[in-house]
């Protein structure tokens, strides 16, 4: 019983929520890029919150089960076909042994989310799922998937077919504003270059990754060279010496050295991770408590 891949994809990988508590030993975080659309696949399967799921970056994935299952497609939205046939995303469909489903052109957004009922039977590895290319954790093997590869899934006898309503869809823009709660090292930033970082409009490099996305745009100079290397959070912005900021993500490094002139909010992040290279980015500064609030809710409705 599994899931057998059939061409070779751009970057497709398997994740879940990712690996906490193992920061101190230099493991990443890794883990899901947009949770939105990853709490919406398991929802919609009605499977455990934390469950594994396939990340595609891009679409050009193609694969065939060998028995009865369900899945839900969230994330970018594209063009899917199962036996040849196009079908809407966000939504669950059943699939019987032999059925063939082809996730293909992007219409927007670019990551896809492929849910499976009861998950993809693999080991975890350090408490997740979640494949880690740098440490060759999790996964297959710590890579990206590739063709031929064998996926161990469940038979699923029975279904239900659920979808999202519609004022849940997420909007894939290509401009983004960020909402930002500065950092404890704001000190290092004159009002005028906070000022000039709050104003300013930032274009997405082609630096964009797992680990980082480096904007390009009004250069903010800060008062020291650097720091003494710190743990480094989701979404924290640093500003190298080039003055052009870094927003770290799942899979940035342990620790680092650039001052951090703010931390954008985790559920911009998930937004952010839908854009692509040369498109807008604007920052918004929100309050700490208005911040936790923000996420608070944000994970109430999926408890």
């Amino acid at each position: 019983m599994s899931i057998k891949i059939l061409n070779s994809p751009i970057f497709a990988s398997i994740q879940d929520i990712g690996r906490y508590s193992f920061s101190n030993i230099g493991v990443t975080t890794s883990g899901v890029m947009d949770e939105y659309a990853y709490f919406m696949a398991n929802q919609l399967l009605e499977n455990k919150k934390d469950e594994n799921i396939i990340e595609v970056y891009y679409s050009n994935f193609n694969f065939i089960v060998n028995c009865n299952t369900q899945i839900a497609i969230t994330g970018a939205y594209c063009e899917v076909y199962i036996n040849k046939q196009l079908k809407p995303t966000w939504q669950t469909y059943s699939l019987k042994k032999g059925d063939i489903v082809e996730v293909s052109k992007l219409l927007s957004g670019c990551i896809v989310y492929i849910g499976i009922k009861n998950g993809i039977k693999i080991p975890k590895q350090f408490g997740s799922y979640s494949t880690s290319i740098k440490e060759k954790i999790g996964g297959i093997d710590g890579r990206l998937l590739k063709k031929g590869d064998i996926l161990p899934i469940e038979n699923i006898c029975s279904f239900n077919k659920r979808k999202i309503s519609f004022k849940y869809l997420p909007k894939y823009k290509e401009e983004l504003q960020l909402r930002v709660i500065l950092s404890y090292q704001e000190e290092y930033f004159t009002k005028e270059q906070k000022n000039k970082f709050f104003s300013s409009i930032y274009t997405i490099s082609n630096e964009f990754n797992r680990m980082a996305c480096k904007l390009k745009g009004e250069k903010i100079d800060c008062e020291i060279d650097g720091v003494i290397s710190e743990a480094i959070s989701f979404g924290a912005i640093q500003i190298p010496k080039d003055g052009q900021p870094i927003i770290l993500l799942k899979e940035r490094q342990t620790i680092g050295g650039y001052p951090k002139i703010g931390t954008v909010l985790t559920i911009d992040c998930f937004k952010l991770a839908q854009l692509r290279p040369n498109m807008k980015i604007k920052f918004k500064e929100i309050s700490l408590n208005e911040a936790q609030k923000k996420l608070k809710e944000f994970y109430n409705s999926f408890s």
